[in-house]
Parts: C-alpha cells; sequence; structure tokens
C-alpha cells in the first residue's frame, strides 16, 4: 500500500496536462475569450491550495499502509502468586468434599475477577515448591493449573513461600544469573530489607491448613516475605477440630494450624481467612494495590494519518475555494 505514494507524481503531472489543455481552451476563442481577459493567479497563493492536495494525498497513502509507532502507554499491574498446599493432608474430608476440592472452588472466582492488569501465578507446595503456573493475565491456563493439583507428600509452608518470592522477582524483574563467569564474578548481594508491606503491587495468597512438617522453618521464610515488603494472605483450609485420614495403612490425624497462618500474616502484614466462606478470598483482591507503569507498545497509528489527510485536503479546498474560486 505504501509504493500507492508513487502515484502522486503521476496525478501531479496529470492535473498539468488538464490545467494546460483547459488554459489553451479557453484561450483559443472558443469561448469568446482572449488572452489578455484571462485573469490567472500569480505567486505563492496560487500554489499553497494545490501543495496542500498533494500534501494531503501523499499522507492519505500512508495510512493505507496501516503504519504503527512505539507508544509509552501507562498501565496498571499486580501480582499474586496463588501457593498452593498439595500436601497429603489435603485429601482430608472436613471440609467437603476434600480440602484441595475446597480450595479450588474457592479459588476459582478470585480468579476470574482480576482485571487484565493483574497477573496470577500457581505455586504448588509439599515437601519441596514448585511453580506450576508463571504469573499470566491469561486465567484459562491459571485455572488449568489449579484443577491439575492433587495432594502429595508432606507439607513445607517454608518452600512454598520462597518459591511464591522467586516468581514474583522473576516475573517484575526477569531471571536473574545464578552463577558465577566472566561477566558475573560475584554473587547476587543481598536485598536490603524494606518495610513490611511496603511492596503494594503483589501478594502471596498461601492456601493450606498449616501443618508444617517439613523444613525450612516457615517463620524465616516469612519474614524474608516481609524484608522485600511482599504481604502473605494465609488462608486456611480446615477445621481446628480436625479429622483422622488413612495414610498407607496408617491413622493420621490432621487439623487445621491457625497459629501458624496467623503469624505469618502478621509477619508480612498481611490477613489470615478461613476459607468456610468462599466470600472471604474476594476482599484479598481489596487490599491488593496495583502500581502504574508505563511500558512501550506497538500500535496502529492509521487514524491519525487518515484525520490528518482529511485535515489538508479540507484545507486546501476551502483556500482553493476562497482565492481561487474553484477547486484545484
Amino acid at each position: 500500500m505504501l509504493l500507492a505514494v508513487a502515484l502522486v507524481p503521476l496525478g501531479i503531472v496529470l492535473y498539468r496536462v488538464l490545467e494546460n489543455r483547459r488554459h489553451r481552451a479557453m484561450t483559443s476563442g472558443g469561448l469568446g475569450l482572449g488572452p489578455g481577459m484571462i485573469r490567472r493567479p500569480i505567486g505563492v497563493r496560487a500554489r499553497i491550495p494545490a501543495a496542500l492536495f498533494v500534501a494531503g494525498l501523499i499522507v492519505l497513502m500512508v495510512a493505507l499502509a496501516r503504519p504503527q509507532a512505539a507508544v509509552d502507554l501507562p498501565r496498571e499491574e499486580g501480582t499474586v502468586i496463588l501457593a498452593f498446599d498439595v500436601s497429603g493432608s489435603m485429601a482430608a474430608d472436613d471440609l467437603k468434599p476434600t480440602r484441595m476440592d475446597a480450595a479450588k472452588a474457592a479459588t476459582q472466582d478470585f480468579v476470574e475477577r482480576q482485571p487484565p492488569g493483574v497477573i496470577v501465578g500457581v505455586v504448588a507446595f509439599s515437601d519441596s515448591g514448585v511453580s506450576v503456573q508463571a504469573p499470566t493475565s491469561d486465567q484459562a491456563m491459571v485455572l488449568a493449573a489449579i484443577k491439575r493439583l492433587t495432594p502429595e507428600r508432606g507439607t513445607s509452608l517454608g518452600q512454598g513461600i520462597l518459591a511464591s518470592l522467586s516468581t514474583i522477582a522473576i516475573a517484575e524483574n526477569g531471571p536473574s544469573t545464578n552463577y558465577y563467569s566472566n561477566r558475573s564474578p560475584a554473587p547476587t548481594a543481598t536485598p536490603v530489607p524494606v518495610a513490611p508491606g511496603s511492596h503494594t503491587s503483589a501478594v502471596i495468597v498461601l492456601i493450606t491448613d498449616g501443618e508444617n512438617t517439613q523444613p525450612p522453618d516457615a517463620g524465616a521464610a516469612a519474614q524474608a516475605a516481609a524484608n522485600q515488603g511482599v504481604r502473605i494472605y494465609t488462608v486456611g483450609i480446615g477445621s481446628t477440630a480436625g479429622t483422622t485420614l488413612d495414610i498407607n495403612g496408617f491413622k493420621v490425624h490432621t487439623q487445621l494450624d491457625e497459629a501458624t497462618l496467623q503469624g505469618i500474616s502478621d509477619v508480612t502484614g498481611g490477613m489470615y481467612y478461613a476459607a468456610t466462606d468462599e466470600q472471604d478470598l474476594r476482599k484479598i483482591y481489596d487490599q491488593l494495590d496495583t502500581r502504574l507503569v508505563v511500558k512501550p507498545q506497538m500500535i496502529e497509528i492509521t487514524s491519525l494519518f487518515a484525520g490528518a489527510s482529511v485535515l489538508l485536503l479540507a484545507l486546501g479546498g476551502v483556500l482553493s475555494l476562497g482565492w481561487l474560486g474553484r477547486l484545484p
């Protein structure tokens, strides 16, 4: 489409040919007009309308090519990490049908209510922590990752918190270099502690029954999150009375450890919620303060070129009618 600009010079040549033919016809005597009776404008005024018309046509031809430009656009962003306890105790049925199923149901509505600027990631932890879904605004991918979760082994709240912090860092800053090389002769410096809760654009939602059975220490991991300003909202799954599970022929009693979860949320500036009511989980988003960021994005600016061409053509037409009594 951009090649259509080459038609403009041809149009100018054709216009000049027609103008000369019309001028000869008017001066040939066919209309009873002599050369001295033809009043032709002279000077810059005669050329301005035609120049505006030519410029308008060129801009219009460029618009046909659908030009794009990198524009810095503001956007509200936030990061939510859903850290799911997938330990064996999450198979308990003191919440129906099971703790795990209740946790999945409680988070589905939460995920679906997030605006496009908020990205959601999923971390699963038992005796270790692993990111099963990198933070994304694709809600279908997040919900699919949640549905795949199943109860596994022991519980390490510390691993879940540390894995969530790592996921947030990668989502906001990209992957870091964690190895020695000529370009990286020293390990990454320990971040300077900040005020708890000051990292307002990212939160961790820790969904667990709270029974910590594996290292590292959950309190130390919570303090690491507090030092980075990341709040942890803990969601207790289960009942304080608990229930007894039959695991490989062994009877294991499991119950909700509210004290541990309350301590984690208090250290980081978050809040503790009991998952007996799905409405409680909705309150967490109200505590998330999104950040205003400016990022360059490629957008189509055809409308700007089209509007400019219309203005040029209209101005050329008005000046031509006012000054010359006709269109160019």
